[in-house]
């Protein structure tokens, strides 16, 4: 074969590589998206369109679909369908793009989600001191004196707690950490000590603990966790236990990092995404649906929200897995290497 005949082949499996990478990245995220519309505004979702339609083997519906609900299921067809398009137009429009620039756009994406969900967490933290207000309140029976006894009824639903106080503050901290680099999970660790120490005091100092106390500490520690893995994953500081790897070559650590990612870190995700919100009842949509409360009293209403941190670390993870398999990729087809992304890439 000569060398052209090489380059050539390398060339067409650069692209096709690109093409599935980001296919499955995106895929990703349309479901997340989809699963909002299918069980929060009611969609009738792929399977309800194909089961309508009679395709795949599906059995049929109890009732059937409506117009309207099928002409939802067909733009939740273009939601999956449109984005991959455009994908496999854009890698033929860039020939010539290398797979590492893709891989850092996938660990830019990864590091936005994970800033963003950081900020969410501080916003609804610090909110959440004023929840332990209210929680204290209520716990020393004064709080209906202070506000009123139709707002003390509202604050005591977490329904109403999350669509007026944590879901605003979501959404400012997608717009906080577009423009912000500078928050991490370094600000969460500290806290979580701060937290941590202010229960240690009171209940040994002043013989004082409340449920509301716990739970905000609970509620950093699964963010802190969950949402700095894709951190430690890029940055190869998750503990290797092994033999064979430190001694392997360049290539031999690039397959091995492409087969893992590709048999093992890919599909965990996926598993995490389906099992977790394939139905109302499923392990991340269920808590998230009911605005789900810790069952100990009077505590912070953020335990539904701590479902919603497995879809954080199954994207997150997701986009780093898929770079981390484009960059062995590059390796294993000789591409040249690049200087590395700048602080905009970063995850911290």
């Amino acid at each position: 074969m000569t060398s052209y005949s090489r380059e050539s082949c390398g060339n067409a499996v650069g692209l096709t590589l690109r093409m599935a990478a980001l296919s499955v990245a995106a895929a990703g995220l349309i479901y997340t998206i989809n699963n909002y519309f299918n069980f929060w505004r009611g969609w009738p979702g792929l399977d309800g369109l194909f089961a309508q339609l009679g395709w795949f083997g599906l059995d049929p519906l109890p009732a059937a679909l409506d117009g309207g609900a099928v002409a939802l299921g067909w733009i939740q067809v273009v939601f999956y369908l449109g984005p991959i398009a455009g994908i496999i137009a854009l890698v033929l429009a860039t020939r010539d793009r290398p797979l590492r620039a893709d891989a850092d756009s996938l660990t830019a994406l990864a590091a936005y989600i994970t800033r963003a969900a950081f900020c969410a967490v501080l916003l609804v933290g610090l909110v959440g001191l004023v929840d332990m207000a209210i929680s204290f309140l209520r716990v020393e029976g004064i709080l209906v004196p202070v506000v009123g006894e139709s707002l003390a009824k509202n604050l005591g639903r977490s329904r109403f707690r999350g669509e007026y106080v944590h879901y605003p503050l979501m959404g400012l901290s997608l717009i906080i950490a577009f423009f912000s680099r500078s928050l991490g999970f370094i600000w969460l660790a500290l806290l979580i000590v701060l937290a941590e120490f202010q229960i240690v005091i009171s209940r040994f100092v002043f013989s004082y603990e409340q449920a509301f106390m716990g739970d905000l500490v609970r509620f950093w520690y699964g963010a802190l966790f969950l949402f700095a893995s894709a951190y430690t994953l890029m940055e190869e500081g998750h503990v290797r236990v092994d033999i064979l790897y430190t001694g392997f070559t360049e290539r031999g650590k690039a397959w091995t990092n492409a087969f893992g990612s590709l048999l093992l870190g890919v599909p965990m995700c996926w598993v995490v995404l389906t099992r977790g919100m394939d139905g109302k009842s499923n392990l991340i949509n269920a808590p998230l649906l009911s605005f789900e409360v810790t069952q100990s009293g009077f505590g912070m209403y953020v335990k539904y929200l701590m479902a919603g941190f497995l879809v954080v670390y199954a994207l997150s993870m997701l986009m780093v897995f898929v770079s981390s398999f484009l960059s062995s990729a590059a390796v294993l087809l000789h591409e040249p290497s690049t200087s590395s992304p700048d602080g905009n890439g970063n995850l911290v």
